[in-house]
This record gives structure tokens, sequence and C-alpha cells, in this order.
């Protein structure tokens, strides 16, 4: 029961922070156009296209996670969208966050794994639907990190082009 609340308040902890993410490319200050000029100065082309799927990825995955919903293919989300922001914005600034390193995305992403293989606990929507958590173990973790490794690298073969120094 005790492991129960502690994966329950972890979860809730990681998917509303990274929910509160995407939410913020929607409706805070640049919103979608804003956060579409700054992809494109990255060099994540086209723009507006990563600007709504990290939006609606990051939304997605950080309220799956909460809720504890298909757990592993939630964090798998975490896995790739910290991937890809490690590399195309984080990777030259070294670890610290404190100087704008992966820190940060290295948290996030290894947490969000960890959650995967831990389960997602007796207070969670995958409890609720098989009466279990859904894929635990060594398969949850490899669904997240091999779900999200394949997914980041994919998206920046095909997409990333940093910007000429």
């Amino acid at each position: 029961m005790t492991a129960d609340i502690a994966i329950l308040i972890l979860r809730l902890l990681l998917g509303l922070t990274l929910a509160a993410h995407g939410l913020n490319k929607f409706f805070g200050g640049g919103r979608i156009p804003g956060t579409a000029a700054w992809f494109e100065s990255i060099g994540m082309k086209p723009g507006k296209l990563h600007a709504m799927a990290a939006a609606g990825a990051e939304t997605a995955a950080g309220l799956g996670l909460a809720a504890g919903l298909l757990t592993p293919v939630t964090a798998a989300g975490f896995v790739a969208l910290m991937v890809v922001a490690a590399w195309t914005v984080h990777r030259g600034n070294g670890f610290f966050i404190t100087n704008q390193g992966w820190e940060y995305n290295l948290v996030l992403a290894v947490a969000a794994a960890a959650v995967a293989m831990l389960g997602a606990g007796r207070y969670s929507l995958d409890h609720l639907i098989f009466g279990h958590s859904w894929a635990p173990g060594w398969c949850g973790l490899a669904i997240a990190l091999g779900l999200g490794l394949a997914g980041a690298i994919g998206q920046l073969a095909i997409f990333y082009r940093p910007p000429a120094r």
C-alpha cells in the first residue's frame, strides 16, 4: 500500500509537470506560433508541425502517466521527448541545468522509465482496467526505452537540421 501511494505521488508529479509544459506551448507566452518559430530556430523543421506535436505529446504523455494509463507507453513519450530536447537544445551546454544543460531531461526520462518498470500501482487506470499494472518489470522498461529511443532517433533523423553556426 505504501509503495502504491509513493508511485501515485511520483506519477502525479512527473505527469502533471510534463503536461504543464505541453499546455504552456498551447496557451502560454508565444503559444504555438512562438513555439514554432523557436523550433525553426533550433533546426526542428517544419516548426509548426513540431510545436503542435510537442505540445500534444507532452500533454498526452503527462496526463497518461499521471493517470497511470498504459504506463510503459506514456513513459516512452517522456523518453522520446526528453531525448529530443536534450539533443537539440541542451547537449552543448553540459550536464547541469544551471547552465541550460541536460540534467532535467535525464531526470524526467529516467524517472518515467523507472515508473514503467515498477508499474503504475493500485491507484491507476492500468489497475482499474486490467486488474494489475500493465506490463511492469523488464517488459515495461523495454517498452519505455525501446519505443522512446526509437521515436526520438526517428524524429531527429528525419526532421532535425542543426542551424549553421
